[in-house]
């Protein structure tokens, strides 16, 4: 799919309007960082598909281009931007081959530095660049070095992530252009989506609690993001079995019912439609 040329404004900083709260701090939930492509490589459909996650995300593109989809809008990226994902934002991520990109994905710490939501901030400054490059590869050497009190100083590096991401919103850095009515639709329906998505909710329902019908609202997300909102929710789902059947429990029906399928069979005809495998298959090729 090309890239989308038709979206014509995007929101201010802190424009990416967050679409749930931040989830609870979990202490050493694991802070994971280094080179993006061999994560995305290895099971792209982690990044491909729409989802939110309990962590934060800073993606760091060093070279090449993509598409990101942040909250029911999609846009282009190109080499040195930075993309902060707070925990709960509606994403997906797509690079072209021979893109390279740094990563960290971080747990929330609320009353830290860490921008409270979503932002896109092309960087133009060689110091800065080098700042944030440096930074992720002393995470990254942290982790292979394994030495004590190694989470300690991975907390302490996500902080001056936080700073050094707050000092280029200050400096100007993040991109400024004001939202419009459909990306601001796009977006409520984002945050209404990360929210209920597990429900057996129907896109018309989502509509009615947007007060619009469910022809304009998924006339405005295919505007905004290429999909209509069927898609988005299919995709959600569609995450979330597949991080279920990553592990051999709990059984399809439980995993079935968790996500607002009236049946397993139901569930194993979905998942069939959109990977051409059963769930017992996916969970089979996880194992193994």
């Amino acid at each position: 799919m090309p890239f989308a040329t038709d979206i014509r404004a995007m929101p201010r900083p802190g424009f990416l309007n967050n679409p749930m709260p931040p989830a609870p701090v979990h202490l050493h939930r694991p802070i994971r960082a280094g080179s993006f492509m061999p994560e995305l490589q290895a099971a792209p459909w982690r990044y491909h598909l729409a989802h939110d996650r309990e962590d934060s995300l800073l993606l760091w593109l060093t070279k090449g281009q993509g598409r990101i989809m942040v909250n029911g809008v999609l846009r282009g990226v190109s080499m040195h931007h930075a993309i902060w994902l707070p925990a709960g934002t509606l994403f997906s991520v797509e690079l072209q081959p021979g893109s390279q990109a740094l990563y960290a994905q971080v747990p929330p710490q609320p009353g830290t530095h860490q921008p409270a939501n979503a932002v896109i901030l092309p960087i133009r400054d060689g110091r800065a660049q080098a700042e944030l490059t440096a930074e992720i590869d002393a995470m990254q050497r942290e982790l292979h070095a394994r030495q004590p009190m190694m989470q300690d100083a991975l907390e302490a590096r996500a902080t001056l992530l936080g700073i050094w991401l707050q000092r280029q919103i200050t400096a100007g850095a993040a991109e400024s252009r004001p939202a419009g009515a459909a990306q601001r639709l796009a977006q409520r329906f984002a945050r209404d989506l990360s929210q209920h998505f597990r429900s057996p909710r129907t896109i018309a329902a989502y509509a009615d609690a947007l007060d619009v019908t469910a022809t304009h609202l998924t006339r405005v997300c295919r505007r905004c993001c290429g999909k209509t909102a069927a898609d988005l929710l299919s995709e959600r789902r569609l995450h979330a079995a597949r991080v279920a059947l990553q592990s051999p429990k709990p059984p399809l029906k439980d995993v079935a019912a968790s996500l607002g399928f009236s049946s397993a069979a139901y569930f194993t005809r979905f998942v069939q439609a959109h990977t051409g495998q059963s769930p017992s298959a996916l969970r089979k090729s996880a194992r193994a």
